[in-house]
C-alpha cells in the first residue's frame, strides 16, 4: 500500500472548515451560563441551554467543531470505551449505568440528527468489536458476556454471520449506532447552536478561570465575561487553566486516514455487506470503516501523549502512517494496491479509570470531560445532560454514573511515553505470533 502521495493536514478530512467564523470577544460581558469549549460537547451544552431559556455564551479558541470533534472516525458507538473487562472488574456496579448511558447516548444523537435535519451521511449500521485472531475473539466472547448481562444489546458471530470482511474471524457487533460523516455532523450541530439564542464568539481563547464572590471571570486578550455559573467542557485542552483539577484526563494524539476511492466491485468482494464500523480487539485499537465516497477511513494503532499546554498544532507522523498502511494491507490483503490519500489527527482524552467523568467544583463549574475515544456519541449527551443539571439543579439519572464527588483522580496507569510503547509492542508481537500461526495453517492445508 503506497504513502508516497498522502495529504497531510492539520484539521481534518471529513469537511473543509467553515467559512462564516465567527468575530473574537472584543468587550466585557455578562451572562446566566458560560460554556468553555465550542466542541460537540459545549455546542450541545449550550444548544440545550438556550431551549431551556437560559441566558448563555460559548467561547472558543478557534472555531466551534475545530478539535476531535470532527476529526474522529465517525463511529457512533453504542457501548462504553475502554478496556471493558478491566472495567467491569474495577468497577462491577458501574457497568449496568455505563451500557445504558452508551446506549442512550447514541439514540441522543440520532434524534439531534433527525431534529435539525442534519446531513451527515449517518447509517445506522452499529459497529463491530472484530477479532483479527482466535485470541481477540475469545476476548470478544468475554465482553459480548459481560454486556448482555447487564443490559447491553449486542450479537456474537463469524464475518459471514455479521456481514464483515472476510480479513476477520468474526465479532461481537453493537445493534445501537453506526457510521458518519463526522465533520458534517458538527457543522450541522455548529449550525443549529448559531441559529439559537446563544451568544457565541470563536477565535476567543481564554487566559483564566477564576471564581470570585457570586460570580465566575472567564478573561480573554479582549475583554472578560462574567458568569453566575460555567461550563467547562474542552476535553483535552481542559488543563490549560489552574482551575482545572489535577490529572483530570491525559491528553493523547490519534491519526486516521483514508485511502483514495476504491472502485465498488472490488469493495463488495471483500463481503462488508453489513457496512458496520470496525474496532479490533488490541491494546491499542486499530478502527476500519467504509464512507460514501467509497473510500476506507482507518487509524490510531498508536498513541502519542501530550506533555505541555496548550497542546500544539499537529500533522500526522509519515512512519505512523506507513505503519497503519501496512496493517490495512495485512487486513485487507485484496486492497494491497490502495494508494493512501489524506491522514489527519486530533487530540483526546483519556481518564486514569477510563470512563468518562463529570463533576462540579463549588456550587458555580461544571465540568465533563474525556468519552475515551467514544466521545461522538456521548459528547452530545453529556453536555445536555450537563445542561439540565445547571438549570434544574438536580443531576439526571444517566449524569449520576459518572459524577466524581471530589475532584480527585490517582495517577493514570501506563499513559506516559514508556507505558504506550510497552502496550504499542505487546500488541505488535500479537501479532507476529498470530500471523506466523496463519502461515503455518495455510502452510498445512496447502501440504495436504
Amino acid at each position: 500500500m503506497t504513502t508516497a502521495n498522502v495529504q497531510y493536514t492539520d484539521f481534518t478530512g471529513w469537511v473543509d472548515p467553515p467559512t462564516d467564523l465567527l468575530p473574537a470577544l472584543a468587550e466585557d460581558l455578562t451572562c446566566e451560563v458560560a460554556v468553555v469549549g465550542g466542541g460537540l460537547n459545549g455546542m450541545s451544552t449550550a444548544l440545550r441551554l438556550a431551549e431551556r431559556g437560559q441566558d448563555v455564551v460559548l467561547l472558543e479558541a478557534e472555531f466551534c467543531g475545530h478539535g476531535a470533534s470532527s476529526r474522529n472516525a465517525g463511529q457512533l458507538a453504542g457501548a462504553p470505551g475502554g478496556d471493558l473487562q478491566l472495567i467491569n472488574l474495577l468497577f462491577p456496579k458501574k457497568m449496568p449505568g455505563m451500557v445504558r448511558l452508551a446506549e442512550r447516548a447514541a439514540h441522543f444523537v440520532e434524534g439531534l440528527i433527525t431534529t435539525h435535519d442534519i446531513d451527515c451521511e449517518y447509517e445506522p449500521t452499529g459497529n463491530v468489536f472484530a477479532a483479527v485472531s482466535r485470541g481477540q475473539m475469545g476476548r470478544v466472547r468475554r465482553v459480548a458476556k459481560i454486556l448482555r448481562r447487564v443490559g447491553g444489546h449486542v450479537e456474537l458471530g463469524s464475518s459471514a454471520e455479521l456481514g464483515i470482511p472476510h480479513g476477520f474471524l468474526g465479532g461481537m457487533r453493537e445493534q445501537v449506532g453506526g457510521i458518519m460523516n463526522p465533520g458534517r455532523f458538527t457543522l450541522g450541530l455548529r449550525r443549529a447552536m448559531l441559529a439559537s439564542s446563544a451568544r457565541v464568539f470563536e477565535r476567543t481563547r481564554i487566559t483564566d478561570i477564576t471564581r470570585g464572590p457570586g460570580q465566575v471571570v472567564l478573561s480573554t486578550s479582549q475583554g472578560e465575561v462574567r458568569a453566575d455559573k460555567v461550563v467547562i467542557a474542552t476535553n483535552a485542552f481542559a488543563g490549560e487553566w489552574g482551575i482545572t483539577p489535577d490529572r483530570l484526563a491525559v491528553p493523547i494524539w490519534v491519526v486516521e486516514v483514508e485511502t483514495e476511492p476504491v472502485d465498488p466491485e472490488r469493495l463488495a468482494a471483500l463481503g462488508w455487506t453489513s457496512r458496520a464500523g470496525l474496532v479490533t480487539q488490541h491494546n491499542i485499537m486499530e478502527n476500519y470503516r467504509l464512507t460514501s465516497r467509497n473510500t476506507i477511513v482507518f487509524g490510531v494503532r498508536r498513541l502519542e501523549r501530550g506533555t505541555s499546554y496548550p497542546l500544539p498544532q499537529k500533522q500526522p507522523d509519515p512512519d505512523l502512517v506507513a505503519e497503519l498502511a501496512e496493517a490495512f494491507a495485512t487486513r485487507f490483503p485484496d486492497l494491497a494496491d490502495v494508494a493512501v490519500e489524506r491522514a489527519w489527527g486530533g487530540w483526546i482524552a483519556i481518564t486514569p479509570s477510563w470512563l468518562p467523568v463529570a463533576g462540579q467544583i463549588g456550587d458555580d463549574v461544571f465540568y465533563s470531560i474525556a468519552c475515551n475515544g467514544h466521545g461522538l456519541a456521548q459528547a452530545p449527551y453529556v453536555g445536555s445532560l450537563i445542561a439540565d443539571l445547571v438549570v434544574d439543579g438536580e443531576r439526571p439519572e444517566d449524569l449520576e454514573v459518572l459524577w466524581a464527588k471530589e475532584p480527585r483522580f490517582p495517577r493514570p496507569m501506563l499513559m506516559g511515553r514508556l507505558g504506550l510503547r510497552f502496550i504499542w509492542a505487546v500488541d505488535r508481537f500479537n501479532d507476529r505470533v498470530n500471523g506466523s500461526r496463519r502461515q503455518a495453517r495455510r502452510a498445512a492445508t496447502s501440504a495436504h
